[in-house]
């Protein structure tokens, strides 16, 4: 499993629950392939935490390979 989470992002609420998210396994999908990985989601609710630069670095990173394909 990828740990994606090389900014930690302390005190996160969930903004539905009002509670602490936590680290814990997601598995994001995109285009058929899926990827395992580990970020911060309400532990009630499922709601998961994508930091801005992961979506902006890595996430856009495996966007572009999967659409060369």
């Amino acid at each position: 499993m990828h740990k994606l989470t090389e900014v930690q992002q302390p005190n996160l609420i969930c903004c539905k629950c009002q509670i602490p998210l936590t680290l814990g396994k997601v598995t994001l999908a995109y285009l058929g392939s899926t990827f395992p990985v580990e970020l911060y989601k309400c532990a009630q609710c499922g709601l998961v935490y994508i930091p801005e630069e992961l979506v902006n670095g890595k996430m856009k990173q495996v966007e572009a390979a999967l659409e060369d394909k």
